[in-house]
C-alpha cells in the first residue's frame, strides 16, 4: 500500500504528522514517501506542484493532504499560488467526487453555536462533484489583466458549465452512497436563475429513475444553506455542484462545533483518492502546537476504509477518536470548562495510545 505523504503549508506539517504517527501504529505495510506541494513546493521548486510531487501522487494507492496557502503568496500570479496545488491534484488525478461528512460527537453537542436539540446525532453526508463547474470552466480569465491583483481591470470572467456525464457519475455516487444510509438524497442547484443547474436538476431526475428505492429531493442552494443551520437533522446525502458543494460543506462543518473535526475524501473511477481535512493552513496559528489533528487522523481512516481496502484499520482509528473524546481531552478549538486542552502532538499521542 502506497501512499503519497504531502503535508504542505502551515497547520498541514503539524496535523499530518500526527496522522502519520497514527497508522505507523496499525502494524500494516504501508509505503509512505512524503513530498513538497503548495507554497513549501513554491519556494524550492517555483511552483506550488512540481512534477515530481505529481508523479508520486499519481503513483500512490492513496495520498494524504494537509492543506496548502499563507497571506504571503496572495500577491502571486494565481498559476502559482499554493491553492493551485489541490486544484491541479484534483484534476491529474481526476478526483470528481468529495465525500464531506458533517457527524456530530456527542462528546461535542455543546461546542456547536447550535442548540443541542438541533444538532444531536447530526450525520450528514454532502457529495460534491469536483473537476467542474466555474471553478473549471473555459474560457476563464480576466480582460486587461496587469498582474496577479489586476488593477485597472474593466472586466473580469469565469464560466460556469457542466457536461451530462459529469453530472451522471456524480449522481451514481450519491444514490449509491444513500443506499447504505437512509437511502434519501437532497440535490442542491439553482435552477430557477442558472441554465447550468436546470441542467443538473433534469440529469440527476433521469439517473434518480434508477433508484426508485431512493428519495430524491431538489432544494435551491439559498434555501439549503438556510436549512442546514434551521433544521439540519433533515438532510442525509446532499449532492451539488462544486462551487455550492465547497460553501455548503464548510457550513455544515461548522454545525459540529469545529472544522477541525471533519475529514474528507476525494474520490476517481479507480477508488484512487485524496485524504484532507476540511479546514485549511491557518497560516496564524502555525507552528504554535494548538491545530486540531482529528481531522487529519479521521482522513487517514477514510484512505483505508475508501482506498485501501482496510475496513478494520478504518474502524479502530474512529473508535480510538471517540475514545479520546469521551476522555475528554480537547484541543484549543474544541475546549470547553470541564475537559482537559491539549496539544497537537499530545492529541495524536492519545489516539495512538488509544488504539
Amino acid at each position: 500500500m502506497k501512499i503519497a505523504v504531502l503535508p504542505g503549508d502551515g497547520i498541514g506539517v503539524e496535523i499530518v504528522a500526527e496522522a502519520v504517527k497514527v497508522l505507523n501504529n496499525l502494524d500494516l505495510n504501508f509505503e509512505m514517501e512524503t513530498a513538497l506541494v503548495g507554497g513549501a513546493a513554491y519556494e524550492t521548486y517555483g511552483h506550488p506542484l512540481p512534477e515530481a510531487t505529481l508523479k508520486l501522487a499519481k503513483e500512490a494507492d492513496a495520498v494524504l493532504f494537509g492543506a496548502v496557502g499563507d497571506w504571503k503568496y496572495d500577491k502571486l500570479d494565481r498559476p502559482l499560488r499554493p491553492e493551485q496545488a489541490i486544484l491541479g491534484l484534483r484534476k491529474n488525478l481526476g478526483l470528481f467526487a468529495n465525500f464531506r461528512p458533517a457527524i456530530c460527537y456527542e462528546e461535542l453537542v455543546d461546542a456547536s453555536s447550535l442548540k443541542p436539540e438541533l444538532i444531536a446525532g447530526l450525520d450528514i453526508l454532502i457529495i460534491r462533484e469536483l473537476t467542474g463547474d466555474i471553478y473549471f470552466g473555459q474560457p476563464r480569465g480576466r480582460r486587461v489583466a496587469t498582474d496577479g491583483h489586476f488593477p485597472g481591470a474593466e472586466e473580469a470572467f469565469d464560466t460556469m458549465r457542466y457536461s451530462r456525464p459529469e453530472i451522471e457519475r456524480i449522481a451514481h455516487v450519491a444514490f449509491q452512497a444513500a443506499r447504505k444510509r437512509s437511502k434519501r438524497v437532497t440535490s442542491v442547484d439553482k435552477a430557477n436563475v442558472l441554465e447550468t443547474f436546470q441542467f443538473w436538476k433534469d440529469v440527476v431526475t433521469e439517473v434518480g429513475q434508477q433508484y426508485p428505492d431512493v428519495e430524491l429531493d431538489h432544494m435551491y442552494v439559498d434555501n439549503a444553506a438556510m436549512q442546514l443551520v434551521r433544521a439540519p437533522k433533515k438532510f442525509d446525502v446532499v449532492v451539488t455542484g462544486n462551487m455550492f458543494g465547497d460553501i455548503l460543506s464548510d457550513e455544515a462543518a461548522m454545525l459540529t462545533g469545529s472544522i477541525g473535526m471533519l475529514p474528507s475524501a476525494s474520490l476517481n473511477a479507480s477508488n484512487q483518492g485524496l485524504y484532507e481535512p476540511s479546514h485549511g493552513s491557518a497560516p496564524d496559528i502555525a507552528g504554535k502546537g494548538i491545530a486540531n489533528p482529528l481531522a487529519t487522523i479521521l482522513s487517514a481512516a477514510m484512505m483505508l476504509r475508501f482506498s485501501l481496502n482496510q475496513e478494520a484499520a478504518a474502524v479502530r482509528i474512529e473508535t480510538a477518536v471517540k475514545k479520546v473524546l469521551a476522555q475528554g481531552l480537547r484541543t484549543a478549538d474544541i475546549f470547553s470548562v470541564g475537559t482537559t486542552r491539549v496539544t497537537t502532538v499530545e492529541m495524536g499521542s492519545a489516539v495512538v495510545k488509544a488504539l
